[in-house]
C-alpha cells in the first residue's frame, strides 16, 4: 500500500483536491456573495447569490481530477524507470509495483476517472464536456511516452493542466447558477467575475509551474541527456535554461504586482504576497543563478513547490478579506 501511495504521489493529490476546495469555497462562495439579485418570487427584496452545484457532485468532480491525476503519476513512472535510475538512484515500478500491475492501475484509474468525468458533465448539463477528462487523460499518456522528451512541450502540457485544475472548478460552478439565476433573477447576474479571480489563480499556477519544470529538467540533466531527451537545458544549455527560469519568476513577480495595483489595492494582500510568495522566488532565483549541482537546483524546485501551495492558500486571504469586509 505504501509503495502504491507513493506512486500516484498522494501528498500531491492532496494539494489539488485542496485547490479545488479552497477555489470553491474561499473564492467563488464569497465573491459572488457580494452580488445581489432580485428574485421573482420575492421581487422587494436583494438576496446575495449562492452557489447551486450540489456538494456531492462537487466531490464527483474533484474525485474525477484525483483520479485522472493519479493515472497520470503512474504512467509517468512507468515510462521513466531508466531516467530514474540515473537521476534518483531509485524507481517504484519495476521492483516495488511490476510493471504490468502499474499499467493495470493506470488503466483502472483512468477509466474511473472518465467516467466521473462524463457523469458530473452531465449533471451540469453538458455531457460533452465529459470530452475535457478523456483529453486530459490522454494528454498525460503522450506526454509520459513522448511529449517531455521534446523541447518545451512536455514542460507546457504539464502547466497548463495544473492551471486547468483551479479553472475545472468555475467551468463546473458556472452552469448551474447561470441556469438558476436566468430564470429566477431579474435581471440575470454578470457571473463573469467567477472567471477573472479563478484565472488569476490559474495563470500563476500555470507560470510557476513551467518555471519549476525547467528548474526540474536543469536537474535531471544528467539522465536526460543520456537517454536524449530534448529538455531545455539539453538543447539550449544549462545556463540559458537557467535564464529561462529566472525570466518565468521575473515575469510573475511583476504580474502579481500589476494586478494587485490595478485591481486589488490592498495592504493585505500586498504584504502576504510580498512575504510568502515574491520573496521566496527571489529566493530561488539566488539558489538556480549560483547553483553547481543537484543540491542547490533540488532545493530550488522544493521552494517552487512551497511557492505555489503560498499561491493556493491566498484564497483564505481573499475569504477572510471579503467575509470581514476588510477593504
Amino acid at each position: 500500500m505504501k509503495s502504491f501511495l507513493n506512486l500516484i504521489r498522494w501528498p500531491n493529490l492532496v494539494i489539488v483536491a485542496l485547490t479545488m476546495i479552497l477555489m470553491r469555497y474561499a473564492v467563488i462562495e464569497p465573491v459572488i456573495s457580494k452580488i445581489n439579485v432580485f428574485l421573482v418570487s420575492s421581487p422587494g427584496s436583494a438576496v446575495p447569490i449562492s452557489l447551486q452545484l450540489p456538494w456531492y457532485d462537487f466531490a464527483v468532480l474533484v474525485l474525477a481530477t484525483i483520479l485522472i491525476t493519479a493515472g497520470g503519476y503512474v504512467i509517468n513512472d512507468y515510462f521513466d524507470i531508466k531516467t530514474d535510475l540515473i537521476n534518483k538512484g531509485e524507481v517504484i515500478v519495476g521492483t516495488k509495483i511490476p510493471r504490468r500491475k502499474a499499467m493495470m492501475w493506470h488503466n483502472a484509474l483512468n477509466v474511473a476517472g472518465v467516467i466521473a468525468g462524463f457523469y458530473i458533465s452531465w449533471k451540469a448539463g453538458y455531457f460533452w464536456m465529459g470530452l475535457l477528462f478523456l483529453v486530459v487523460s490522454g494528454l498525460l499518456y503522450f506526454y509520459s511516452a513522448s511529449y517531455k522528451r521534446q523541447f518545451l512541450v512536455g514542460n507546457f502540457i504539464v502547466a497548463l493542466l495544473t492551471g486547468m485544475v483551479p479553472m475545472l472548478v468555475a467551468i463546473y460552478e458556472w452552469p448551474s447558477m447561470y441556469r438558476f439565476y436566468a430564470v429566477y433573477a431579474s435581471p440575470p447576474p454578470d457571473l463573469s467575475i467567477i472567471f477573472y479571480w479563478i484565472g488569476g489563480f490559474a495563470i500563476f499556477a500555470f507560470l510557476t509551474t513551467l518555471t519549476r519544470e525547467i528548474i526540474k529538467d536543469i536537474e535531471d540533466f544528467e539522465g536526460d541527456q543520456a537517454y536524449g531527451r530534448n529538455t531545455v537545458p539539453v538543447v539550449t544549455g544549462i545556463f540559458t535554461a537557467k535564464m529561462i527560469s529566472v525570466l518565468l519568476i521575473a515575469v510573475t513577480i511583476g504580474l502579481l504586482y500589476v494586478v494587485w495595483y490595478f485591481f486589488l489595492n490592498d495592504k493585505i494582500t500586498l504584504a502576504y504576497l510580498s512575504v510568502t510568495v515574491v520573496v521566496p522566488l527571489l529566493y530561488v532565483v539566488y539558489k538556480v543563478i549560483r547553483s553547481s549541482g543537484r543540491k542547490q537546483l533540488h532545493a530550488a524546485s522544493r521552494m517552487m513547490k512551497i511557492v505555489m501551495m503560498a499561491g493556493v492558500l491566498y484564497s483564505v486571504v481573499v475569504k477572510l478579506i471579503l467575509d470581514q469586509n476588510l477593504v
